[in-house]
């Protein structure tokens, strides 16, 4: 396999446990570079996809979580023409080149299913179908696969000779309640409190990437004490799936900022949703859902497939699997209290806002900022 826009390896890290080979990467930050330099040792590394000019022939599957700035909620949301979303486009030059691997296998964020109505989406299917693809694309949540994470992403696979369908439709469990916010953590960003709190109960919000700069952007946990926490960086690289100091290479050999960990990880495929892939990809069992047409300007629902102009909905949700669950709580192991500043900031903004909270939640949070010294501090 080729990893493109690979990141810290995430798709090739979960891929990897089910026998595919990674000959060739690709990554322009010098911070995910140095990561995968570390961890993949061995294998070519490009550093400019556009300056990349062929695949090995032998390639049998192209991987590539392409850059994402453009098509997110906290992006610029310039669209699939943006600098960096664009981008895609470099990868199906280079499977043009060739006769095509058996594979095509790209990752982004569920907002690419609305971004100008569509118009995203309709970019990459249409590429794909001009190259002879079968294409399909599934949102997942990262939370099936176990891990305390409300992380939705689509997976999008696509082939010149195979069917897609089986790999990601072929299995379906079906959306799950998660724990009691009375009795368990419950993760929210503190950065928010106006317009949105990305409240998850046993499970922290989307994991971002943090600002330009390097500053880090975590996320907070409200525990049932009623104190308020901040996971450290090597909970965030286990939240992703990762093992704690997987990106620890970019600070002592790419010399960048501490915070650019953050930006690395929250950039991350979830290298569980990657595992599942792999494990479908070698046994496709399952019974594939009745599909229903998709009309031409309708919205992009959760799941779809197409092929040569014809495009279906396809019926099943986010959650592919039930693995089982692992509670937030063991995965603070490097955490820390909530400062009195960030407190008492969100604070501020709750009140400039119409959100409404979960009971009892703003008294703890009142009563944290007391306990770590009050307003004043």
């Amino acid at each position: 396999m080729v990893g493109l826009f690979a990141g810290i390896g995430g798709l090739e890290l979960g891929l990897a446990h089910h026998g595919w080979h990674t000959e060739l990467l690709c990554e322009i930050d010098p911070g995910a570079r140095a990561v995968l330099t570390h961890h993949f040792p061995d294998v070519e590394l490009h550093t400019d996809v556009t300056r990349l000019r062929a695949i090995p022939a032998r390639t049998e599957l192209v991987a590539a979580g392409f850059p994402c700035q453009d098509l997110s909620q906290a992006g610029r949301t310039a669209g699939i023409t943006g600098p960096r979303s664009g981008l895609v486009d470099e990868v199906f030059r280079l499977v043009r080149r060739k006769r095509g691997p058996r594979w095509l296998l790209i990752e982004n964020v569920p907002f690419m299913l609305q971004l100008g109505r569509g118009a995203a989406m309709r970019h990459i299917t249409i590429a794909l179908e001009e190259l002879g693809y079968t294409w399909a694309y599934r949102v997942v949540d990262a939370r099936a696969f176990g891990l305390p994470q409300r992380r939705q992403r689509v997976l999008m696979l696509a082939s010149r000779t195979e069917d897609p369908r089986p790999v990601l439709f072929g299995a379906d469990a079906g959306a799950l309640e998660i724990g009691d916010q009375e009795q368990d953590p419950c993760g929210f960003y503190w950065t928010e409190g106006v317009r949105g709190l990305g409240w998850a109960v046993n499970a922290v919000p989307t994991l971002k990437g943090g600002s330009a700069l390097g500053i880090a952007s975590p996320p907070a946990v409200r525990l049932p004490s009623g104190e308020l926490v901040t996971p450290g960086i090597a909970d965030a690289e286990r939240l992703q799936g990762f093992a704690p100091g997987w990106t620890a290479p970019a600070v002592t050999a790419a010399g960048v900022r501490q915070g650019h960990r953050w930006k690395l990880v929250g950039n991350a495929v979830s290298v569980r949703m990657a595992d599942w892939v792999g494990s479908r990809l070698a046994a496709p069992d399952g019974t594939t859902p009745e599909y229903l047409p998709l009309a031409p300007g309708a919205p992009w629902p959760v799941a779809a497939w197409g092929h040569n102009g014809v495009t279906q909905r396809a019926p099943v949700s986010t959650w592919p699997v039930h693995e089982p669950y692992e509670d937030l709580k063991n995965f603070l192991t490097d955490s820390r209290l909530l400062s009195a500043r960030a407190t008492a900031g969100f604070l501020r903004r709750t009140g400039m806002g119409r959100l409404r909270f979960p009971p009892g939640f703003l008294d703890d949070v009142e009563s944290h900022l007391d306990r770590m010294g009050g307003w004043a501090a």
